[in-house]
């Protein structure tokens, strides 16, 4: 289920189910009694603003939940959220800029919390070519871009193994954030084919892998890439707690040969 109620004590209760906490266990580790916590959800009590932030610590809400709870219990959001393209946004948007410039010749890009490409380093942009028209118009969504027929399907060499992993990623975000619009995508990046020539569906791991790794044909040759995730881990403001900076790093010496020349 991702349709989320508006309701304080249902909401307070989905999102308990979905981190698999006990109403006992979230009443002991939030130092309350049960009783307490089963008229709050049963809408018998109301909780106060800080009794909800204790709460939405306890349950690990990023910025965006922890506001949703607090509006739903008739309180003030505590955390502010700009559009990414916001003038007081433009110190954010440098420090951004910077990481994925001091990336190169490493492909990074920054996706918003719906995969969705914010900003990308030149290494980024270059890949972009020969995928369709539609792909590629904004708003690009970077997980469509990778798996669909007309994006870089045809290109991943590990397509299998690739499509596995980006789907498992997927759906552990949409288990975490309740979020309607990342199921949508997930259901229609399941829907695609993966590509004859590409035989197997299983993920193939090879013996001795530490990580998946994108494989990708280039006209330079194939290219390996180990990617990594940054976060940025102590914003409180909506928006930039939901920026993933996505760095391709070279998995073998050819690959970074590779990408040197290039830039």
């Amino acid at each position: 289920m991702t349709e989320m109620p508006t309701q304080f004590g249902e909401l307070l209760r989905v999102w308990r189910g979905r981190r698999r906490y006990s109403q006992l266990a979230l009443a002991l580790d939030t130092e309350i009694s049960q009783r307490h916590l089963s008229f709050i959800e049963s809408g018998r009590s109301k909780p106060s603003r800080e009794m909800v932030l204790r709460l939405a610590e306890q349950l690990a809400l990023e910025p965006r939940g922890r506001n949703e709870l607090l509006l739903a219990a008739g309180f003030a959001p505590v955390h502010p959220e700009r559009a990414f393209d916001a003038p007081d946004f433009a110190a954010a948007r440098e420090a951004i800029a910077l990481l994925l410039r001091c990336h190169m010749p490493n492909p990074a890009l920054a996706v918003d919390r719906h995969w969705n490409l914010l900003m990308g380093n030149q290494a980024a942009h270059a890949f972009l070519a020969g995928c369709a028209e539609h792909l590629i118009a904004p708003p690009i969504n970077v997980l469509r871009l990778s798996l669909h027929p007309e994006g870089l399907a045809g290109r991943i060499l590990n397509l299998p193994e690739w499509r596995a992993h980006v789907l498992a990623r997927l759906s552990r975000d949409v288990e975490i954030s309740a979020d309607a619009q990342l199921a949508e995508l997930l259901t229609e990046l399941e829907s695609y084919p993966v590509p004859r020539h590409h035989g197997r569906t299983a993920p193939a791991i090879d013996d001795g892998s530490l990580v998946v790794p994108l494989r990708l044909d280039s006209p330079a040759g194939p290219l390996s890439f180990i990617s990594t995730t940054t976060l940025f881990g102590t914003a409180v403001d909506v928006t930039l707690s939901e920026v993933t900076i996505e760095t391709f790093l070279p998995a073998d010496a050819e690959t970074a040969r590779i990408l040197t020349d290039l830039a």
